[in-house]
């Protein structure tokens, strides 16, 4: 399970970049394991380091010190796209973003970031304008960032926004209906015993 996300207050690091793709956000070579951790240092790799010793880029916006640590990432449009490895999606996770403001998400890394903890929000360019490099509030129950006097409404899907508030992936959510999957489990094996293997006795 995720943790769960309700509000946060944070500033939007600009990434401000268009077709930001998976392969960016953690490069193959950063992939060493199938597990969920040990991946938010090969984060932006080709972008973050300099050479292969990881001299940090200075020029690197998560490596400005406004910046570092950043909560909440600012970018363009098709963010997320390229191969479909949640990798990318666990690597932003373990270095702390929970929530990526852009103009649209490819949409398999949408449903990665849902699946993860991590909202996407989708606005238009000129808000992002408006918000990137600034403390920003993202409220998912209202479904509205703000920033200063500006406030801004994002579109989520109503199965999508009950797994992040409540921190669920998909295994989780499905379990929420156990009683109902074992009852109906329990109606087709009376009416249906055949297609059920009994379990040789010890």
């Amino acid at each position: 399970m995720a943790e769960p996300f309700t509000t946060l207050t944070a500033i939007a690091a600009p990434l401000l970049r268009d077709n930001v793709d998976t392969d960016a956000i953690i490069p193959s070579r950063e992939m060493k394991s199938t597990g969920k951790t040990g991946l938010a240092g090969g984060l932006f790799a080709g972008w973050r380091y300099l050479d292969a010793a990881r001299l940090p880029n200075p020029d690197f916006v998560l490596n400005q010190p406004e910046f570092s640590g950043a909560r909440i990432l600012a970018s363009g449009v098709n963010f997320g796209c390229g191969s479909s490895r949640e990798h990318a999606v666990w690597a932003l996770a373990e270095y702390g973003v929970r929530c990526i403001i852009a103009q649209s998400f490819a949409p398999i890394f949408h449903g990665n970031c849902i699946r993860n903890g991590i909202v996407p929000v989708a606005l238009d360019r000129e808000a992002i304008a408006a918000l990137a490099g600034h403390e920003v509030q993202v409220d998912l129950p209202e479904q509205t960032v703000r920033c200063g006097d500006a406030r801004w409404t994002f579109a989520i899907e109503a199965e999508a926004k009950a797994m992040l508030l409540e921190g669920l992936d998909a295994i989780d959510l499905t379990l929420k209906h156990r009683d109902a999957i074992a009852a109906f489990h329990a109606r087709d094996r009376a009416q249906r015993p055949w297609v059920y293997l009994e379990h040789p006795h010890a």
